[in-house]
């Protein structure tokens, strides 16, 4: 029953949406760590080692998406050295990235089992793929309401 309660709580969550702000931005978050939290049926101990490690983590991995999706200036007038400097960088930032996920897994590791360490994986999956489900319906109505 809470499982349910969470899912109509998340859908009415993003249909209510209206943009990516803050506050937006801050909801989304807040839903997703209900979200596992209700799924991983944390105690409050393991909670509160979780989060902190979780949370930089997050940080962390949205700080190298920034830095991977940067805006590139006219690609087709770049000499091919720059996209060369380029595809270094890319390069570097999936190791950066690979480096921190197993860091992030090492971590959780000192108070979580492989088991859910894998079951968490499954979770953030799961979330987005709501998300972006979610994201698409609402977009698709708002162009059905202005089609009428």
């Amino acid at each position: 029953m809470k499982k349910i309660a969470l899912i109509v709580l998340l859908i009415f969550g993003f249909l209510t949406a209206q943009a990516q702000d803050d506050n937006e931005k801050e909801r989304i978050k807040s839903l997703k760590t209900a979200f596992i939290t209700q799924e991983l049926n944390f105690s409050n101990k393991t909670a509160q080692k979780f989060w902190p490690i979780y949370d930089k983590y997050e940080d962390k991995r949205r700080a190298l998406y920034r830095k991977e999706h940067r805006d590139i200036e006219n690609v087709d007038c770049m000499a091919e050295d720059k996209a060369q400097d380029l595809l270094n960088d890319l390069i570097e930032i999936e190791k950066e990235d690979y480096e921190l996920k197993k860091k992030y897994f090492q971590d959780l590791k000192t108070i979580l089992s492989a088991q859910e360490i894998v079951k968490l994986h499954q979770l953030e999956e799961d979330f987005h793929r709501k998300l972006i489900k979610e994201y698409r319906a609402r977009k698709e109505k708002e162009r059905k309401n202005e089609e009428e």
